[in-house]
């Protein structure tokens, strides 16, 4: 059945992708990104050659958000079946060379942007009883690799988010999933380096460490075997075709790198906490 659908973060990458195979689904698709006008017009003009929605946004910025929302649900009468809050950023590095100004960059996009998009969404979808939220995560919102641990942090912060609101929203009609990619070559990589670098000096030998983990990864990335990311818009067009009440709360794409051991043994024990809280009434959704 054909959906409207909103991506944020479409220029490149996951969300490009998956804009692209949502439309050659037959969905009405959204897509959102900064600076349509400059920077990213080219980006903008090819996707709506294939059309594809693309609206301006800017998921660090409250009225950005407010305006795009509004503008969207005009245009769709006032629903929105799904949001898909794939915007981020990363900064890779030793974690002392990382700003605190990067820092709170990354966690003004990666959660204050997700935060900031579900408000937006929500009251629409509260007043259809229906709606999927899907947010990106990472594997590393759940295993730890050094040098990444600031964007990490991000995620984990994603994966608190959107279980709370898969509970807090499960009575009223909208499911919420989480999505946690391995590593893709996307544009993600194109990272910015770390802005005070100077302080690498004092680490010896381990300063040379991310050079040697970006050199892994490049080779992960070239060759017969590269992981595709189109693997990630293919389990996403997946999951919005999926029954409401059928949908899990998590999934992982890709190389989980010990992801999916990690959700296996948190799952019974999150289930218990939820069930001695006397909440096991929001496991459910309601359809």
């Amino acid at each position: 059945m054909k959906k409207t659908i909103l991506i944020t973060g479409v220029s490149t990458g996951f969300g490009k992708d998956t804009a692209l195979t949502m439309a050659a689904a037959g969905h009405c698709v959204f897509g959102t990104m900064r600076d349509t006008a400059g920077r990213n017009r080219d980006a903008a003009g090819a996707l709506r050659a294939q059309g594809i929605d693309v609206v301006e946004m800017d998921v660090t910025q409250d009225a950005s958000v407010d305006a795009a929302f509004a503008a969207v649900l005009e245009r769709t009468g006032g629903t929105l079946d799904v949001l898909v809050n794939n915007a981020g950023v990363m900064v890779q590095g030793i974690s002392e060379t990382i700003t605190t100004g990067q820092a709170r960059d990354m966690f003004d996009v990666n959660v204050l942007g997700v935060q900031r998009t579900t408000r937006a969404v929500l009251p629409a979808m509260r007043n259809a009883r229906a709606g999927l939220i899907v947010n990106i995560g990472s594997i590393l919102g759940r295993v730890t690799i050094p040098f990444v641990g600031l964007y990490g942090a991000s995620k984990h912060a994603v994966e608190a988010m959107t279980e709370s609101y898969r509970y807090e929203l499960s009575q009223l009609g909208v499911d919420v999933v989480l999505v946690q990619p391995s590593a893709y070559p996307t544009g993600l990589y194109a990272h910015p380096s770390p802005a005070d670098g100077a302080r690498a000096s004092g680490y010896g030998e381990v300063a040379d460490v991310p050079k040697a983990f970006v050199a892994f990864l490049q080779g992960l990335f070239s060759g017969a075997d590269a992981p595709d990311p189109h693997e990630v818009a293919t389990a996403l067009v997946g999951l919005v075709d999926m029954p409401p009440g059928q949908r899990p709360a998590r999934l992982v794409v890709g190389n989980p790198f010990g992801a999916t051991e990690v959700n296996a043994v948190v799952k019974p024990i999150q289930q218990q906490l939820i069930d001695g809280i006397g909440m096991s009434g929001l496991n459910t959704l309601k359809v």
